[in-house]
């Protein structure tokens, strides 16, 4: 073995050693966390309805709230996957195709293009399943004005959070592709199965307008949050992305996904995530276990945190650009 290979394995060992006492979930604590994020949400769901008797402004205070914790159980259905919330496979399964039909969202299918995500990230040469398609410079300007422009739209703020978002969940969720696998497409039916049963008993208990009146809105807000947080967690300022003979694991887990810190209400809805760089360095470590693995460990002292309102910035990022290795702006190639 060579004395560089002979250092990565060592620098590995000592990595793997860390983050081991913090892997896979406790029964207790998932079952807890899934009593005080669906219980609250399905009590809201009762307020809800009832308010929609007296004025829909009530009506929607509650509903931003129950965004919150459709967000929260996202974040649960994204554990399951991972099998870092159960240890039982089977149980995570169970409980992740229940989550995702509440998140309008197929389960195997979607955790089949988050595991390649995760292997690939910061992959330039790996780029376009399970992330939000990103060109290079030179990749945008070689292309025709008509293929810019539609890159730009696409690229545009309201699109991809204000329309796009809540379009993934609500409508691009809903179908199959030829590339899907058979088990990835049964998962797809599955899913739409599961909501039409709810929508039905819904409409028929509490009526079609009062569904969609609370259905809908409730899936925007939570779409566009859900969006945002996993457009932060890799396109930010600061962040590494590297050709294939570059790519490194560890560098890319730690200094290519985010440490998003949020205020601690936000932090509690959005499950930990913003602690998105220790999640990428073992995505078998359960959400709640996120931010105690980064505090015990001088392994993640370099890194710099992106403050809550200072996130917001970084969605004028929208192209890589390969001679200063960062994200830059349209605004910026255009001063080039």
């Amino acid at each position: 073995m060579s004395g560089e290979n002979k250092t990565n394995k060592n620098t590995e060992e000592r990595w793997v050693k860390i983050i081991a006492p913090y892997r896979n979930g406790d029964k207790l604590h998932s079952w807890w966390q899934i009593i005080n994020t669906f219980v609250p949400y399905v009590i809201l769901w009762v307020l809800m309805v009832i308010s929609l008797s007296y004025r829909y402004w009530i009506t929607l205070p509650l509903i931003l709230l129950s965004a919150g914790f459709l967000v929260r159980l996202f974040i649960i259905f994204h554990d399951c996957g991972h099998g870092s919330f159960f240890n039982s496979k089977r149980l995570s399964e169970a409980v992740g195709y229940i989550l995702g039909v509440l998140a309008f969202t197929p389960y195997r299918r979607w955790h089949h293009a988050h595991l390649i995500h995760h292997q690939t990230v910061g992959n330039l040469d790996k780029r376009g399943l399970g992330d939000v398609w990103t060109l290079t410079v030179d990749e945008y300007l070689a292309l025709p004005k008509r293929k810019q422009l539609g890159y730009r739209i696409f690229r545009n703020a309201f699109i991809m959070f204000g329309l796009g978002a809540a379009l993934l969940f609500l409508v691009g969720n809903r179908f199959t592709r030829k590339s899907f696998s058979r088990k990835e497409k049964i998962s797809v039916y599955a899913n739409n199965a599961g909501i039409a049963v709810i929508a039905t008993t819904l409409c028929l208990t509490i009526g079609w307008k009062a569904y969609l009146l609370i259905q809908l809105p409730l899936m925007y807000f939570a779409s566009i949050g859900g969006v945002y947080l996993f457009y932060l967690q890799h396109q930010f300022d600061g962040t590494h992305w590297y050709k294939s003979e570059d790519w490194d694991f560890k560098t890319v887990a730690l200094y290519g996904s985010s440490y998003y810190k949020l205020p601690a209400v936000l932090q509690w809805f959005s499950g930990n995530i913003g602690f998105h760089h220790v999640h990428h360095l073992s995505s078998k470590i359960p959400n709640y276990r996120l931010e105690k693995c980064h505090r015990e460990n001088e392994l993640f002292s370099s890194i710099k945190p992106i403050p809550f309102l200072k996130g917001f910035r970084c969605v004028h990022l929208k192209l890589w650009d390969m001679q200063a290795g960062k994200l830059v702006s349209f605004k910026e190639v255009k001063m080039a």
